[in-house]
């Protein structure tokens, strides 16, 4: 057990992560593949995690110890998840402003409904969180997190100390937040509508302002796309500092 201590927590931990986190739980990520990951991350993370303990598996503790492993590994990704949920949200109130929240499918990864612009949000989102290394400040943030909440078994002290019910409030407010400059463009042009069919009663307001607003939304979204990683970042760094050490 003192050989295998080193290795079996933190690949628990790791193995948890990549079944929950965006881009890591994608159904395209093989299974056998994750495995192999998480053991290779948890053996080149040896030397910059502290000492673990030594727990007899056929003991009581280690059942403890394996339900905070998983636990702690499913919140990170959780949290995560939260992030890209949030951008989604913001692409579900500018579809819905748009009139586009018609133009639903199935999506697989979450077995819901999803807009077409959410969705292309939520793509998005996932190139931004690939190129911006947040692969690798989800690893970060696992490996530090046994600073934070080391290997003792104790689940729900650690789910006391984390509070990510105060982290999810706080995403879904920045989601509005994101969605509030093209909520105003398209309110604006909605009203520009109204006026227009009181000035001029013959016209049919619905034949022409339909795609005008698809049109606005569309060129809303090019100006504001690239103006997204920002608040994704700075979404995905909050949400990681859940697990820092203090």
């Amino acid at each position: 057990m003192a050989w295998l201590s080193p290795l079996l927590w933190p690949f628990l931990r790791v193995l948890a992560v990549f079944t929950s986190a965006p881009v890591f739980s994608m159904r395209a990520f093989p299974l056998r593949t994750k495995i192999g990951l998480a053991f290779l991350v948890a053996v080149c993370a040896q030397a910059a995690l502290p000492p673990q303990p030594v727990i007899a598996l056929d003991s009581g503790a280690a059942a403890g110890a394996v339900l905070q492993q998983v636990g702690i590994g499913l919140m990170i990704g959780f949290a995560v998840r939260l992030v890209f949920v949030a951008i989604e949200l913001a692409g579900e109130v500018v579809g819905l402003q748009m009139g586009l929240n018609y133009a639903s499918f199935f999506d697989p990864a979450s077995n819901s409904q999803s807009s077409a612009v959410a969705r292309f949000y939520g793509n998005i989102t996932m190139l931004l969180f690939v190129v911006a290394n947040g692969h690798l400040m989800v690893l970060m943030a696992t490996l530090q997190s046994f600073q934070s909440f080391p290997v003792d078994g104790s689940f729900l002290q650690a789910v006391q100390q984390m509070q990510l019910h105060r982290l999810g409030s706080g995403i879904f407010a920045s989601a509005l937040w994101i969605a509030l400059p093209l909520v105003a463009l398209l309110m604006f042009v909605n009203l520009t509508m109204g006026v227009i069919s009181r000035v001029a009663p013959q016209m049919n307001i619905y034949a022409v302002g339909f795609p005008v607003t698809i049109t606005v939304g569309l060129l809303g979204i090019t100006a504001t796309l690239p103006m997204l990683e920002q608040p994704m970042l700075t979404l995905l760094q909050q949400a990681m500092d859940l697990f820092a050490p203090r």
